[in-house]
């Protein structure tokens, strides 16, 4: 089971209580009126689905009727980060690559998510001595 972090409540709550709504940061076109039936049906109904790293927009449903963003690895469903609406994401694709070319590390203990932990904080995790 999954734990997921909700920005609004500030806390951990077990996945059954969100709602997966699809990609984040999809921009409305600016006038609709003016689009042509094949640009307003790539908003409506394209989205990507990459492996890999991928912004999502999700709702605690049964919580606080939030929306918010997931920063989540489509492969492994490990959930980088959590942040409101309107907030930008500090984990992408591209800074998890620098990350592993720098040889950080990333664990997952106990439903929680750390990214680019020290090596001292993958140790503790791992029960060894840094």
């Amino acid at each position: 089971m999954f734990h997921i972090y909700c920005p609004h409540c500030e806390e951990l709550r077990e996945e059954e209580e969100f709602h997966p709504k699809g990609q984040a940061h999809i921009e409305r076109p600016k006038d609709p009126e003016a689009c042509s039936d094949e640009e307003w049906g790539d908003y409506l109904f394209f989205r990507d689905n990459p492996r890999g790293v991928h912004h999502e927009l999700w709702v605690h449903a049964v919580g606080c009727r939030k929306f918010f963003n997931v920063t989540r690895n489509t492969v492994t469903y490990e959930i980088y980060e959590t942040y409101k609406m309107g907030e930008r994401p500090t984990v992408t694709a591209e800074s998890l690559e620098r990350l592993e070319k720098q040889g950080n590390v990333q664990v997952a203990a106990g439903g929680q998510q750390t990214v680019g932990a020290s090596k001292a904080a993958v140790a503790s995790v791992k029960g060894e001595q840094a």
